[in-house]
């Protein structure tokens, strides 16, 4: 899963989107663990304390927010929460439109690594902060 998250993140080729995907994932499982780890590393790669704090109104904090960025979290969302089956076309459809084909499919990896992690971190209870193994 390490080798998978890594070469999404290479593949989607934006550190900041990544950290948010992963942040938005992690917010929806309640993995502290991931939300913790995740967040330290989205601020050294230049991310704002501000649009952090907003990442989980993005949809109402739209200003904070790029097309790009508000396409690939309605995807996180849409992948992360497959309650009603499957994910919407037109929310598959604006990723589409943000990102060529390569880089959904990496963006989708990286939704897929993310929901992973959080499904592990949660089910075994892992603290922030603390060791994962």
């Amino acid at each position: 899963m390490s080798a998978l998250s890594a070469a999404a993140k290479q593949g989607l080729g934006d550190a900041v989107l990544a950290e948010l995907v992963m942040m938005r994932a992690s917010q929806i499982n309640a993995c502290a663990f991931c939300l913790d780890m995740h967040v330290d590393i989205a601020l050294k790669n230049g991310e704002t304390p501000k649009r952090i704090a907003l990442l989980n109104a993005w949809e109402e904090a739209r200003e904070f927010f790029s097309e790009r960025e508000r396409a690939a979290l309605a995807l996180t969302e849409a992948v992360t929460v497959l309650t009603d089956g499957f994910v919407p076309d037109e929310v598959y459809a604006t990723a589409a439109q943000h990102f060529d084909e390569a880089e959904l499919a990496h963006l989708i990896g990286l939704i897929s690594v993310i929901n992973s992690w959080n499904r592990l971190m949660v089910s075994r209870r892992i603290d922030p902060g603390g060791p994962a193994w």
